[in-house]
Formats: C-alpha cells, structure tokens, sequence
C-alpha cells in the first residue's frame, strides 16, 4: 500500500484525499472549473491548506458525452498549470488526469507525479510504455467506450465479476511492462448507471482480493444528486456520506471536489479503527 512520488514514500494505509482541479470550462460540476491563473493558485492553495495529499489536474472534461478536444488544446490547459503550482507549490504532489500518452510524457517531464488515465490504456497504447519509461505511479480506471459514448456501453452479464476481470488483465499487462506503482478506480459514473453505481459501492470491498491501493471517484456525481432529486451543486451531503461508505469498504484514496469535508470523512473513520 505504498506508493513511490518523485522519491517519496506515501503509505496508502492510512486514506488520502486528493483534490480535483479541472481546467476545462465544461466539467459537470460547475464550482469545479478553473481556467485564469489567481483562480487555479486561489483554489490549490485553499485544497492544500483544507489537507489536500494530492492536486489532480484534468484538462479534458471526461463528463458523459463531452466535447473530444484535441491533445494541443489539452496541453495547453494542463502544462502551464504544472508549472505553475510547482513555482508556486514546490511540495505539492500532482496526478495529471489524462488518457493521452503525449499529455502524460510532457506533464511528467514539467515536473508531474502520477498519471491518472481514465482508460488504463485502452485509448492509447502508447500510455502503458510512457509509464513504465518514467516510472510514475499510474492510476487506472475502469470504462467502457469513450466519454463520448460510455452512457450507451453498460450492459454487463456480472458487472463486478467483468471488472475484477478487466483489472486482472491490465495489472497483468502494466507489470509485464515493468510498472510497480499501480493504484485502481473501479470508474463511478463510467459506463455505468444509478444501480450499478450502487451495487459497485455496496460490492467495493471485493477490490480488496486485488491487494493494490484503490481511488474512489464520488464526489457530486450523478448517483447522488439524481437519487436525491437535487443538483451536483447541492451535493455535498450526500458525497460525504458515500466518502464515508467508501473509506469502510476499503478505499484508500478519496478523489473530490471538496478537500476539507473529505479530510474529515478520513479522520472520523480512522478513529472509529484504532
């Protein structure tokens, strides 16, 4: 359970949180977007005091049926930004969330520490060699299709037993290529609807037969402000009550939109184990 960034050891045992900052202007969560600069280091700066472990930087919003922009748009919204909070933030940890094996080259190469790719390859073959070249620790996801049409590929025989499947194949094929830091994300809201995001999260634990960190992406979605009739910016509630059932049920990393009330979901929680 512990993980390798840039030289340091993160023991994953203990849970982590890691703070969304997406740099698009489309992402599903409208209080989530950041584009000018004094925005982006307004917001790092509050996730890092609010105990952020890590910053994930996202430049291609993964949202269902979003615009497919092109890798130069991409960069150019996530490279700057890089470079950006490590002048400004030299300690910060930073997951770049990206498919794009060119995105993930020149973001590590400005100074990134983990890539997080939605697609665990499957979008570019090139990812898995780009990884195991800079040796970074790689997130991946579980989904079907592309963000594009992801909504219309969740039709499952045994939905749990198709992703353990999936995710024994990919960690078979990343340590074949020499890739030892590997964390999983069985992918909320990605290729799946309302109830099988529940069976998921009622399910989580299963991952743990996997013996690797797992990352659990909740925050705001659909699942929650679609059960409770509300909106994705009146979610906040609900997301930390599911962060909780996750951090029960085994996740080690809690990826979110609001760092301060998931710091405190991790130290409730760690308190009721000791």
């Amino acid at each position: 359970m512990t993980i390798n960034c840039a030289g340091k050891l993160i023991d994953l045992s203990q849970p982590k949180v890691m703070g969304i900052l997406n740099i698009t202007p489309d992402s599903f969560f409208s209080g989530s977007r950041t584009a000018e600069k004094d925005a982006v280091l307004s917001k790092a700066e509050k996730m890092l005091e609010d105990g952020a472990d890590f910053l994930d930087i996202g430049g291609y919003s993964s949202r269902p049926q979003a615009e497919n922009i092109s890798v130069e748009t991409e960069l150019k919204r996530v490279v700057p930004v890089v470079e950006l909070l490590l002048q400004y933030f030299p300690n910060a940890l930073l997951s770049i969330d990206t498919f794009r094996s060119k995105v993930a080259e020149e973001s590590i190469a400005t100074g990134a520490h983990i890539i997080n790719d939605i697609s665990a390859g499957n979008l570019d073959k090139k990812m898995i060699p780009i990884i195991a070249k800079y040796q970074v620790p790689y997130i991946m996801m579980h989904m079907k299709g592309t963000p594009q049409n992801m909504k219309e590929q969740n039709q499952y025989k045994n939905m749990l037993q198709e992703i353990l499947y999936y995710f024994s194949e990919k960690v078979k094929q990343v340590r074949e290529a020499g890739i030892n830091d590997l964390i999983i994300d069985p992918g909320f809201g990605f290729a799946k609807n309302i109830t099988q995001n529940f069976e998921l999260l009622n399910k989580l634990e299963i991952f743990q037969m996997l013996e690797l960190p797992v990352l659990t992406g909740i925050s705001r979605k659909s699942l929650i402000y679609k059960t409770l009739n509300t909106t994705a910016e009146n979610a906040l509630n609900g997301t930390s009550i599911l962060n909780t059932i996750c951090l029960q049920k085994g996740a080690n990393i809690l990826r979110v939109h609001d760092v301060k009330e998931a710091v405190e979901c991790v130290k409730l929680v760690s308190q009721m184990k000791k």
